[in-house]
């Protein structure tokens, strides 16, 4: 038995996808929940980062890492921390309400454990992108934080919404008589 590589794969569903127009309405919900997202994400990342630029002990944590790694100031683990928490609460509500909406069909609009450390380790990578375009664009860049921000939000739909529909909540066969944990 030989095994359709990988890149055919992607390949072939992203075409299938497209034909049946799933593909597109898909991305159109996931865009639309961003944006749910995306005010949540920043709100918290705005209030996050006054919090932690007004912390003498959150400041003094972070010019020491900066001082220890040679690298950046206290402001850029100021940006990193704040986005961080910022995208920990968008990444949970993103997973409840792709789970339940856009990838209804796949997830049986059910939250399963197993599902969620998926989504949120894709989301990684999706937050790895979202803040090396956020420091990028503020720190070499030079753009002020809120336009930093928006550059790096477009970077992360980008890279969340391709790892969620090809690996997160792509069809899968049912094992015989196993049932996926629901969270």
């Amino acid at each position: 038995m030989t095994r359709v590589p990988l890149y055919q794969s992607l390949r072939s569903r992203l075409l299938e996808g497209w034909r049946r127009r799933a593909l597109s309405l898909k991305a159109i919900s996931f865009a639309l929940i961003g944006v749910v997202n995306t005010l949540v994400d920043y709100s918290v990342f705005l209030i996050a980062r006054a919090a932690l630029s007004r912390s003498l002990a959150a400041l003094s944590l972070f010019d020491g890492f900066a001082a220890y790694c040679r690298c950046g100031d206290g402001e850029t683990f100021t940006l990193i921390a704040a986005n961080l928490i910022s995208w920990i609460v968008a990444a949970t509500g993103s997973y409840i309400m792709n789970s339940s909406i856009t990838f209804a069909a796949e997830s049986g609009r059910r939250l399963r454990l197993r599902t969620y450390i998926a989504f949120v380790a894709s989301g990684v990578v999706g937050w790895l992108a979202n803040t090396a375009a956020l420091v990028f664009a503020a720190e070499v860049l030079l753009f002020p934080v809120w336009l930093a921000k928006a550059v790096a939000i477009l970077a992360s739909f980008l890279v969340n919404f391709s790892l969620s529909h090809f690996v997160v909540f792509r069809a899968r066969r049912q094992p015989a008589g196993g049932a996926q944990e629901d969270l």
